[in-house]
């Protein structure tokens, strides 16, 4: 493609646009991850109400939400955020942090996911060079910040993120993008039955739900996209990244061991760190096996 080809020969265009692009798409996963959860709440209340079969007084209404309705207001004074309120980064600097209208602080988390989102773009055009099965893999950096965010905040790993990126992995490595079709197939099917073997191992021994079911499904579309042979890496790095910080939770915050703690943030940072120095860690990983 013409457009493609001039912004690769240009590197500081492409940083640039990515950049741009990128911040745009953190303003949007900022929506997706306030939204999704509250879709899926009321989507599950909706169909406990039919399998009830309750009357329609003793059911709950509510105003349908989705990613774009209603529009977005402060949640303190319901000021409608207006256009040029809501450009990333830039409005939060300029608005001083408070809303427009009643100078309430707006959470700095918000400007930050729209940074980092950028910053993770830009790291991984600059990590795995100018090409378009790199573009195709910011959709993977993408989703996986939405997805670590929705997990610490609720222990959710939607079924609307999770499923759809594993198979645009499948896809996408059918016409050779990041590695072979048959790696990614296999990856994506040794993804989901690893976790889902230790998860009912665990709950045999213990009688206990040791993770849920959504870690499957995230798995298996890390190894959709980065196929099989980063799979124990993506394991072993989680794992103790997750119990690091689990014994850390319990040591200075007096975290319950009965408090469940996220794995999926844990997941996709490992994934990310596969697809950006996946090479080097499948012939460090071969190499420690001898294979």
């Amino acid at each position: 493609m013409p457009a493609l080809d001039t912004l690769f020969a240009t590197p500081w265009t492409l940083y640039v646009a990515v950049a741009l692009i990128s911040l745009c798409i953190g303003s949007f996963l900022n929506v997706v991850i306030l939204r999704l959860p509250k879709m899926m709440e009321q989507d599950w209340r909706c169909q406990c109400e039919e399998f009830l079969e309750l009357p329609d007084s003793q059911r709950n209404p509510q105003e349908p939400i989705t990613l774009s309705k209603p529009a977005s207001t402060c949640p303190s004074c319901g000021h409608k955020i207006r256009a040029w309120e809501n450009i990333p980064v830039v409005s939060y600097l300029l608005l001083g942090g408070k809303c427009a209208s009643c100078k309430t602080g707006i959470s700095p988390r918000y400007p930050l996911i729209e940074a980092l989102t950028a910053l993770l773009s830009i790291a991984t055009i600059a990590l795995l060079g100018p090409t378009e099965s790199t573009l195709w893999a910011l959709l993977l950096v993408w989703a996986l910040v939405a997805l670590t965010v929705i997990d610490f905040d609720t222990q959710l790993l939607p079924d609307s993120i999770t499923l759809p990126l594993m198979w645009l992995g499948l896809v996408l490595n059918y016409f050779g993008g990041l590695t072979d079709f048959t790696s990614a197939f296999w990856g994506a099917v040794a993804g989901y039955l690893s976790l889902w073997s230790v998860y009912w191992l665990f709950k045999l021994i213990t009688g206990k739900e040791g993770m849920g079911h959504g870690d499957f499904k995230l798995l298996a579309a890390l190894g959709a996209w980065l196929g099989w042979q980063l799979l124990p890496a993506i394991i072993l790095l989680s794992s103790l990244v997750g119990a690091v910080v689990g014994i850390g939770l319990m040591v200075f915050r007096k975290h319950g061991r009965e408090v469940p703690i996220p794995f999926g943030p844990y997941l996709a940072a490992a994934g990310l760190l596969c697809l950006w120095f996946g090479p080097a860690i499948q012939d460090f990983w071969f190499g420690f096996l001898g294979v």
